[in-house]
């Protein structure tokens, strides 16, 4: 386990006689209560020295210092000598650092007042030399030193500052927050990369509608999500969305999130972005085709973000096949059964539970589709097929656009339980093709 590997590590080099402390998130999460993901150490021992150290074990970032110490098990720990940093001209890595033997200065370095802990794992003493732990207490996210400086040294940290605010439920400090408004038009300078990951951390670790609201009050929404802005003031129907206008509907879909994948996060925020560009007002407010619209602008949206090209198939899926669950007690069978094997049909069930919250609350058509999902097997909604071409081309047919019609009906037969033999599904195949050429 890392925790047990981490401490092996301040061990061994207490042991040379380094100092070596726990770091960052792993003290701050200790402190409240939270078991961490990663154990990161801290120490004025050199890249060399920590090499030598611990032969499993590898650079990856030898210009600051940082060593990544493996075992067998693939368990991981960072370890990283002291440093202290000098101008960041790219707004995202120091030009120069300089190691250090000062754990104060080290700690001086770093984004927020609650990262900047350190601890003694082998007496439980806390190092504090930025006023972490009262800010720990007083529940709030804090730059260390100058805000514009921490901002302007890597601007990715103003949404680090709001994730952190979100899933720990802290307040941001006023000068903090001041100092993000200011500057937020940076953010378009930080690489869509690392923007994206830091969009989906705040989509998935807790806290996302507060997440958004933040980033919003910020002023960071505007400058990375704009169509998300774009919600605000979009109106709805109140006989189906009592709640009010589109902005307020996606944040408590938000709020209802619970631990998703990447791909439903994103559909979950994305759902409704065609609503903007589809409104029009007819005998009430409509939508027209907003779910198709919103599939495109997904597309874009998610493209210049550069998600995998399969999640972004996912995600557009999720908000392309979103208003299709209205329908579903009147589908054909075999209609119905297709729409239930879309490749991970949980997430398009979940994000209409979720959009059925966060509206009406109408979960009729919710509990239709879980009972039916329950009831049909694989080979119900995936039939083996009892023909295929080789079989129409021994009949005497020759290929051509007509046999993937002919197919096609004798699947749909197979799913509305019209069709069970080969001989049926010959005869039904042949019928079809027989029509097409008269």
């Amino acid at each position: 386990m890392r925790e047990a590997l981490a401490v092996e590590i301040v061990r061994e080099l207490r042991g040379r006689g380094h100092k070596a402390y726990f770091v960052g998130g792993c003290v701050r999460d200790r402190l409240l209560g939270i078991v961490p993901k990663d154990y990161d150490v801290s120490t004025d021992a050199t890249p060399e020295t920590i090499l030598a150290c611990f032969p499993q074990s590898q650079p990856v970032g030898a210009h600051f210092g940082v060593v990544l110490v493996t075992r067998g098990n693939g368990i991981q720990v960072e370890v990283a000598t002291f440093r202290s940093e000098g101008a960041y001209s790219d707004g995202r890595r120091p030009d120069h650092v300089r190691f250090e033997t000062d754990p104060a200065l080290d700690a001086g370095r770093r984004d927020f007042t609650i990262n900047g802990l350190m601890e003694d794992p082998l007496s439980g003493q806390i190092l504090d030399f930025v006023g972490g732990r009262a800010d720990l207490d007083r529940r709030i996210v804090r730059a260390i030193g100058n805000p514009e400086e921490r901002f302007g040294e890597d601007h990715l940290r103003m949404l680090r500052a709001v994730r952190f605010a979100a899933r720990l439920n802290f307040a941001i400090d006023p000068d903090t927050l001041a100092a993000i408004q200011r500057l937020a038009s940076r953010i378009a300078r930080i690489s869509a990369e690392r923007i994206r990951d830091e969009l989906a951390r705040i989509l998935m670790e807790g806290g996302a509608r507060r997440g958004f609201e933040l980033l919003d009050e910020c002023g960071l929404l505007t400058h990375v999500l704009p169509d998300v802005k774009a919600f605000q003031g979009v109106q709805q129907p109140p006989e189906f969305h009592p709640e009010g206008d589109v902005w307020k509907h996606v944040l408590l879909v938000l709020d209802e999130l619970h631990q998703p994948t990447r791909t439903l996060a994103f559909g979950a925020l994305l759902h409704d972005v065609g609503k903007a560009a589809t409104f029009r007002i007819a005998e009430r407010i409509r939508f027209d085709g907003h779910a198709e619209v919103g599939a495109v602008m997904t597309g874009k949206i998610l493209g210049q973000l550069k998600l995998p090209n399969e999640e972004i198939d996912q995600v557009t899926a999720l908000i392309a096949n979103h208003m299709r669950f209205k329908d579903v007690r009147q589908m054909r069978l075999s209609t119905l059964k297709r729409f239930l094997r879309l490749p991970k049909f949980e997430e398009h069930l979940e994000l209409h539970r979720l959009d059925c919250l966060a509206s009406n609350g109408r979960t009729d058509s919710y509990n239709f589709v879980r009972a039916k999902v329950a009831d049909l097997g694989r080979e119900d909604l995936r039939p083996a097929r009892l023909i295929n071409g080789r079989d129409l081309i021994d009949a005497g047919y020759k290929p051509g656009p007509e046999f993937r019609q002919a197919l096609e009906a004798v699947e749909t037969a197979q799913l509305e339980g019209e069709v069970h033999t080969r001989e049926e599904a010959l005869a039904l195949a042949l019928s079809v093709l027989s029509r097409a050429a008269a």
